[in-house]
């Protein structure tokens, strides 16, 4: 938590201009959006844009949270998994001079509402892309650290996952900056806090277990054998358990293994269906082509005819319905990832 004298040193009211010192460049505070242990984020407007604006008295901790999002930019391309970075100043204000940087303001809701809202048969696809980043991140040297749910913002369409608040952000083989017990290892005594890919894996594991329980639980006994019993009470983690498991007990080198293995998974139909839209066309593409025609068709279905199979009855109607959801599984993954 900040303390109290940084969060009255960075307290601003809606509509106070920040003007920068050394770029000029000013901004207009429209509200709060949330404070840590080093500094306040604000939402703000600058040229008719809106803009997440966070401010400390910590020079070090802006200068270390600008250098992450620096090297985001650098190694992930258009779609980051963090903010982009826009600016960095300082403020001359009545109390002293204050630094800031202003990001990219990452608008939808937070990981676990948008499964509340939209069903959790998005989750593996999300935890697809999630893992697929992170992978990027660790090679270019960082780990995440503080991964979590309140972290992680889906935004689209299409639904995108991205990582908001760097602070947690360190450097490979130092130790971690700030994490959440919930999701650190080294509370549930299964690691330390160095920071290394696994450590983040980890974080996707109890994420996992989160979707399961979304007001989390505590540790009695913590350890592997706690949370292996709390997979094993929830069905909806059946799927996932190997993977949660081998994440859990760091035997993952990479994200890049970690998605292979839930891949697979998925590949294998141990993962439930792909989102409701997909099914629901579907259905409706079922109700419009009742029988396939050459020419008609979609070209895996013409394919089958080439092959001259001649299916009747009942044996027909399966064989299409398991081509087709197939088809629209492999073209809804293929869209979002």
């Amino acid at each position: 938590m900040m303390n109290h004298t940084l969060k009255s040193q960075c307290k601003v009211s809606p509509g106070t201009v920040i003007a920068g010192k050394w770029h000029l460049n000013k901004y207009t505070i429209i509200k709060e959006l949330g404070f840590g242990a080093n500094g306040v984020v604000y939402l703000a407007k600058h040229n008719h844009t809106h803009v997440a604006l966070k401010m400390s008295d910590n020079g070090m901790s802006i200068t270390s949270e600008v250098n992450v999002l620096k090297s985001f930019a650098k190694v992930q391309g258009p779609l980051t998994l963090g903010p982009s970075l826009l600016d960095v100043d300082d403020w001359q204000s009545n109390r002293g001079r204050i630094s800031f940087y202003v990001m990219e303001y990452i608008q939808g809701p937070d990981f676990l509402t948008f499964l509340q809202q939209k069903g959790k048969s998005w989750t593996s696809v999300l935890f697809l892309q999630l893992l697929n980043d992170l992978d990027k991140l660790h090679e270019s040297g960082w780990v995440f650290g503080d991964l979590k749910p309140e972290n992680l913002i889906v935004t689209g369409p299409p639904s995108r996952m991205r990582c908001i608040d760097v602070g947690g952000t360190t450097i490979q083989g130092r130790a971690i900056k700030e994490f959440t017990e919930f999701y650190d290892r080294g509370y549930w005594g299964l690691g330390s806090r160095k920071a290394e890919p696994s450590y983040d894996l980890f974080a996707v594991a109890m994420i996992m277990i989160n979707t399961a329980y979304p007001n989390r639980f505590s540790k009695t006994t913590g350890g592997i054998s706690q949370l292996r019993e709390a997979v094993r009470q929830k069905p909806e983690l059946a799927a996932w358990e190997k993977v949660i498991f081998k994440s859990l007990q760091g035997h993952y080198r990479s994200a890049k293994e970690m998605r292979t293995d839930l891949l697979s998974l998925m590949i294998d139909k141990k993962i439930p269906d792909p989102p409701k839209r997909a099914q629901e066309a579907n259905v409706d593409n079922q109700k419009k082509k009742p029988s396939l025609h050459p020419q008609g068709s979609q070209p895996i279905t013409r394919q089958n005819y080439r092959k001259g199979r001649k299916k009747s009855g009942w044996k027909e109607f399966f064989f299409i319905a398991v081509v087709l959801g197939l088809f629209y599984a492999w073209y809804t993954f293929n869209k979002l990832l």
